[in-house]
């Protein structure tokens, strides 16, 4: 016998076995639900004081049988039934309510975040027969910020070409995605940023740069929402109410991907996905998919993809054991290794594989270092912020044509030129990998060998963009992270950039120093003085004469 779904505590034998008796009944295809089975359950509903819910798929097979209490119900998980942005998933949900009132803000998110088939809430006469039925349907297309129909039929109008209907809804909502996917060709997303409330100037600044973060991962960016709380919630961040409702206006935008700008645990992600049904990912995981897709060299994928792992090992979960492989032998009954746990060693060979490839990297590396003191060539490292304009600046200056655009993150491969300057002085120019605010662990520590070349740098060109206004923030988080490299203390001069797009009667007061210069890197003329004090700057560092202040 099938099982009831639900509160069932408390129900007589007889009224048990009446509920399991409805896993027999088959409803008409083109029905809602037939009139005889709304009636029987429905009185059923009366006599409890419960509410009771079918789930019944399009064959009319009643799939699930809920019981729940005068308020509401709890639809189970549905595993089994898979669903997504082009199709529904088979199942309508109807059910009761005591209080004769029409579907409630609860049974529109069940709608639409489930992607239920159909809905309807059933109000019943004195005598438990059904008197309405509120029906509810989802949209191909959202009709004033609404993806839903509602509608109101009596018990009469049961015959209604469910199926038919069903299948045309669910093969509009199937062309008019491969016509968003078509016409945009980007996956759409829907922003949030928790914080305290007295950080809103900082939480704004966060949340631009997340979308500039999507932008730059072709993701178009429907929406974006700032939830202030005094305090975080441990498993949802926020209220699992506010996440839900969050989710039900996501989906309204046809959002498919939530974006969080803050890194989430592994109880959180599991947490906050079980409750939406929406792709979840973090700001970590962004930058992390950014930086997949900008790698080119084999030293830049093997980096990215240690950084992806380490992220990815305390997040391995898996449902159940059945997936178990038996063991033989003595001490070899029971469940043996189970799926989570070769998964998890597979992963962790493979970082211990990837560890050792980067070690032999690193290795190379120093030999070229080698070569180049041998030659005494003075090394110069572009450091910033990222889309400060550090590739534009090494294009400029050598003549190459490193890509450079107006995005974030587009550098990931570091980038060496020589370059011959007056007084026939040749030098070593290198480009690095952009720095951000709160740049991810991982990456830190994947970038280990990428970012120890600024060691040996004998002069680091910070490069700012002047024409953003938080500027003086960036300057920090580059020089924390140079803390963190332990290379703060190495001769340093500031590039202020994309002057050409600072207007004169701007509010920005720069904060000018010994060792600073202000150019357009796009423009070649405006590079003069840098030139001239990098030329300064190399001579004192080769009779020892300067150093930092």
């Amino acid at each position: 016998m099938k099982q009831i779904h639900g509160n069932t505590s408390g129900l007589k034998t007889n009224q048990l076995h009446r509920l399991e008796k409805l896993y027999h009944r088959r409803s008409p295809q083109d029905y809602l639900v037939s009139q005889e089975i709304a009636r029987d359950f429905g009185r059923m509903s009366h006599e409890i004081h419960r509410q009771i819910g079918l789930l019944i798929d399009r064959r009319g097979i009643i799939r699930f049988v809920i019981v729940g209490d005068y308020h509401g119900l709890v639809i189970p998980r549905l595993d089994d039934y898979r669903f997504g942005p082009e199709r529904l998933n088979g199942l309508r949900f109807i059910h009761t309510h005591l209080d004769n009132a029409g579907l409630s803000e609860e049974d529109l998110a069940d709608l639409v975040l489930l992607r239920m088939d159909y809905i309807a809430a059933i109000t019943l006469h004195s005598d438990g027969t059904p008197q309405s039925f509120f029906c509810g349907h989802l949209l191909p297309k959202s009709v004033d910020q609404k993806n839903y129909a509602l509608h109101v039929i009596d018990p009469g109008q049961l015959q209604m070409d469910c199926r038919k209907k069903i299948l045309a809804l669910e093969a509009e909502m199937s062309l008019h995605e491969k016509n968003q996917i078509s016409s945009k060709g980007k996956e759409r997303a829907f922003l949030i940023h928790v914080t305290h409330p007295s950080l809103k100037e900082a939480a704004n600044e966060s949340m631009n740069e997340l979308e500039e973060l999507a932008q730059s991962r072709d993701v178009t960016v429907v929406h974006r929402v700032i939830q202030y709380r005094k305090k975080h919630d441990a498993r949802f961040l926020m209220g699992k109410g506010k996440i839900r409702s969050l989710a039900l206006e996501a989906l309204q935008k046809n959002a498919n991907l939530m974006i969080f700008d803050q890194e989430l645990n592994p109880s959180q992600i599991r947490s906050i996905t079980d409750a939406v049904d929406l792709r979840v990912i973090d700001r970590t995981q962004l930058i992390l998919d950014i930086f997949a897709k900008q790698a080119k060299s084999r030293a830049g994928k093997l980096q990215v993809e240690l950084a992806q792992l380490k992220y990815i090992l305390p997040r391995l979960v898996t449902q159940n054991s059945a997936m178990s492989r038996l063991t033989g032998g003595i001490g070899g009954r029971g469940p043996g290794e189970t799926r989570l746990e070769i998964n998890r060693r597979k992963v962790r060979d493979r970082i211990k594989y990837l560890s050792a490839q980067l070690l032999k990297v690193k290795k190379q590396r120093e030999r070229q270092k080698s070569k180049r003191k041998k030659r005494e060539l003075p090394v110069i490292s572009i450091i910033g912020y990222t889309n400060a304009g550090k590739s534009t600046l090494l294009n400029t200056l050598t003549q190459s044509n490193v890509q450079a655009e107006n995005r974030l993150f587009v550098t990931l491969d570091p980038s060496s030129r020589r370059i011959k300057f007056p007084q026939n002085m040749d030098v070593i120019l290198t480009d690095t990998v952009g720095f951000i605010r709160d740049l991810p662990e991982a990456l830190v520590t994947a970038f280990q060998a990428t970012l120890e070349q600024l060691d040996d740098a004998d002069i680091l060109l910070h490069v700012i963009d002047a024409s953003n206004p938080k500027y003086e923030n960036h300057i920090q988080s580059v020089d924390t992270i140079l803390e963190k490299l332990e290379i703060q203390h190495k001769p340093c001069i500031k590039v202020f950039n994309k002057m050409d797009r600072v207007h004169e009667s701007s509010p920005i007061h720069f904060l000018t120093e010994k060792d600073c210069v202000f150019v357009s890197a796009r423009k070649k003329q405006s590079l003069t003085p840098l030139i001239e004090l990098l030329v300064d700057r190399i001579g004192g560092i080769s009779a020892g004469t300067w150093k930092p202040e």
